[in-house]
């Protein structure tokens, strides 16, 4: 298997879509595919995560899950693995507006 730097989606459930396709469910993990293990370092066999190659590994920390999602968790650490730094001009995500004199 080609091993490729775009993370791909490890789920420890799966739902069938509407068009037929697997999708992940339940619990999320970003898995480079080629590799045995999560982004977080899980050993995909041992945990019993099941692999999707085809859906890519794109949320954020943003994201809102709920009910209605088959995804019921986003593991933080390969959130935090995948997102990458900030640019090296933005040294803050908060700005001071009104400082003190």
């Amino acid at each position: 298997m080609r091993m490729t730097s775009t993370p791909a989606v490890a789920a420890s459930s799966e739902e069938t879509g509407p068009d037929g396709v697997r999708e992940p469910a339940g619990e999320v993990h970003a898995w480079q595919p080629g590799q045995n293990q999560t982004v977080c370092g899980l050993p995909l066999s041992r945990t019993r995560l099941r692999r999707f190659p085809h859906v890519r590994f794109e949320y954020t920390g943003t994201d809102v899950l709920t009910e209605a999602d088959p995804v019921g968790w986003v593991c933080p650490r390969c959130l935090a693995a995948t997102s990458g730094r900030r640019q090296r001009d933005q040294r803050r995500a908060w700005v001071r507006h009104a400082p003190r004199p």
